[in-house]
């Protein structure tokens, strides 16, 4: 039962990291990857020189902020109001419809974003009835990051809450009927019980959500920003993208893409450090 999903793994994610030895290359698709001459750290050092070195750093940490800000805990706020509710029939129509949109298609998301965005779309209509001036949201570089991070949270709450409501089923229902006898209330029982039950699988997805925290949806991205709001909106995935695939200069964007994985894998490993020394809880 292993074998293919080791087998998948050693295919498509640790046999193409013999690929990344490009980054230290000049490389040409004629010559090949062994036949390329090396460069050493140039990509690298061209990468940080960069005059968009600090912005896409900026913007990548400021996203993922945000991100964990306010995307990373409302899972959680949905599966603790779920578990509280006794009318099955709501709580299975409220789990569907908040599932429902983690299955649309990015492609979709962005062009529904992008209508409600226009200047004669949703928001702006909302905007009018309550008497408020008309935005451009999608060319205003201070609406992007906001209006990134709502459209996941609503994208992907229902999805995201299924893990914590596993979690809650963990916890013993005699702590409760022991807690009611001492008189604690919902707010006290939800405090002292339910948060300290599902505490270690809490730290396990935050210490997982860090260890992305240079790694921002590329496809959404991409598909929502332009020029207008490159600003605030480009980030290291959009432009790996645009210097490998657009400028065909696959070394440096290899350089840069191979940064931002060394980079991902020390913040997971400094973050599981901590969370170790303060929680006793980690990946390993």
């Amino acid at each position: 039962m292993l074998l293919p999903v080791l087998l998948y793994y050693v295919i498509f994610h640790y046999g193409p990291m013999y690929g990344a030895i490009i980054a230290f290359k000049d490389f040409s698709p004629f010559l090949g990857f062994l036949k390329s001459p090396w460069v050493g750290l140039k990509h690298f050092e061209a990468f940080f020189h960069s005059i968009y070195f600090w912005r896409l750093i900026r913007n990548t940490i400021s996203i993922n902020l945000l991100d964990i800000l306010f995307h990373f805990p409302a899972p959680i706020i949905l599966a603790l109001l779920l578990n509280e509710v006794s009318n099955r029939f709501f709580k299975r129509a409220v789990q569907t419809i908040t599932y429902m949109p983690h299955f649309i298609s990015v492609v979709v998301v962005a062009g529904l974003i992008i209508n409600f965005c226009q200047s004669n779309g949703l928001f702006n209509a909302l905007l009018g009835l309550a008497g408020l001036k008309k935005q451009t949201f999608l060319t205003n570089p201070w609406f992007f990051q906001p209006i990134y991070v709502a459209s996941s949270i609503w994208q992907h709450i229902g999805w995201g809450s299924i893990i914590y409501l596993a979690a809650l089923t963990s916890v013993d229902l005699q702590l409760y009927e022991q807690a009611t006898v001492d008189g604690a209330g919902r707010f006290k029982q939800l405090r002292h019980i339910t948060l300290p039950g599902i505490a270690p699988t809490i730290i396990i997805m935050l210490i997982l959500r860090c260890g992305k925290m240079m790694t921002v949806g590329f496809e959404k991205v991409l598909l929502l920003y332009n020029p207008m709001v490159y600003e605030r909106a480009d980030v290291i995935s959009t432009f790996v993208y645009r210097q490998g695939l657009l400028n065909q200069d696959y070394s440096f964007a290899s350089a840069v893409g191979l940064f931002n994985s060394a980079l991902n894998f020390l913040l997971i490993v400094m973050v599981n450090q901590i969370s170790r020394k303060v929680s006793d809880t980690s990946l390993w």
